[in-house]
């Protein structure tokens, strides 16, 4: 799983590639917390298996999500229409993959994917080594909606993964160990052009793209102290990384004025954008740093070091809800959530209508 979706998995496909789409089950209408006050009409869209990082194509017309299903025990690609039919697998179904996004049009996307390394899914983490997360050998793919014509766009051969496309179809931002560390990069869509955006020593990620494509929001972790970077960069010799504090920092599009957005404590992460850009949409555990629950909290894009007096909850209910996104017309929201998980561990997609 990917270093954004592995939060969800440590707290909680058969079909042919490129076959015949299987029909998933009707979105069904939910009940949502009466907190919940920005949100309505919530529905639920899968069901079963642990399903997250979901993102639209710029139409909205398809969602891109990975997906542990079929008895598999890491995630694959899949694609689904917004109604929530025609459920079909876009990788290959070998190794994992991660971070999906379409390209213009709707008709293509890219993801990360370990094939090139596994045939079935990556060896997990030691449990003795604690709650890490492992930094398994993504690079970046493309391939049709369909799952045909897979191609590679980057030959790392390290953990190469989180990618955005960005509002004009032109560049992708996105996470890689290329240099030694865990830092933001750019690239134009056909992978030329790569610039290394973070240069600070920890871990810079999850970078998100604002609507005029002049910034990018991103998560980050940076030792304070000698001895707190010799543990960080002792687990990443190892593949591994402890997620268990990070904050959202903003900087421009070219990597320029990096500044500190949240400081609320615990484990802030997946970050994306309001419709207009001046609000910044996430989650976090911060309320209760060593448990499974986060929420989803919106803070102003311009805010610097915000605590919790700063920023405004918007899910309530007592589980995980992470990697929200907007739809391109603004009017709703999807995320994850383990909400009326029908057995433990289990992770849905939901979709609400959202009120500004």
């Amino acid at each position: 799983m990917s270093y954004r979706v592995m939060i969800a998995a440590a707290l909680l496909g058969a079909a042919a590639c490129g076959g015949t789409a299987a029909e998933q089950s009707p979105i069904v209408a939910r009940e949502g917390d009466a907190r919940e006050s920005r949100l309505s009409n919530l529905r639920q869209i899968t069901f079963g298996g642990e399903n997250a990082e979901a993102y639209w194509s710029q139409d909205g017309e398809y969602i891109t999500f990975q997906s542990t299903r079929d008895g598999r025990t890491c995630d694959q690609q899949y694609v689904i229409k917004a109604d929530g039919t025609g459920l079909t697998r876009v990788s290959d179904g070998r190794g994992k993959t991660t971070c999906g996004w379409f390209f213009p049009g709707g008709e293509r996307l890219f993801f990360a994917s370990t094939t090139a390394h596994d045939e079935g899914c990556p060896v997990r983490p030691d449990p003795s080594k604690g709650y890490v997360w492992p930094l398994d050998r993504y690079d970046i793919y493309t391939a049709n909606r369909d799952g045909s014509d897979m191609r590679r766009l980057t030959n790392y051969d390290v953990y190469t993964a989180e990618g955005i496309l960005s509002p004009d179809g032109s560049k992708i931002v996105f996470t890689s160990m290329k240099d030694g560390d865990l830092e933001i990069y750019t690239m134009n869509a056909d992978g030329s052009d790569v610039r290394r955006l973070t240069n600070t020593p920890g871990y810079d990620g999850g970078p998100w793209w604002s609507p005029d494509g002049t910034k990018i929001v991103y998560r980050a972790h940076h030792p304070k102290d000698s001895t707190e970077l010799a543990q960080y960069r002792e687990l990443l010799a190892q593949g591994l990384i402890r997620p268990s504090k990070v904050e959202l920092f903003v900087m421009n599009a070219d990597g320029s004025d990096q500044r500190q957005v949240t400081a609320l404590g615990g484990a802030n992460f997946g970050p994306s954008w309001s419709p207009d850009g001046t609000k910044i949409i996430f989650s976090t555990n911060f309320v209760a740093p060593r448990s499974g629950n986060f929420d989803l909290y919106l803070v102003d894009a311009n805010a610097s070091m915000a605590g919790p007096d700063q920023v405004e909850q918007i899910t309530f209910d007592g589980v995980f809800d992470g990697f929200p996104i907007f739809h391109p017309n603004g009017k709703q929201l999807l995320w994850a959530s383990n909400r009326f998980a029908a057995k433990e561990g289990e992770t849905n997609l939901f979709v609400a209508d959202f009120r500004w």
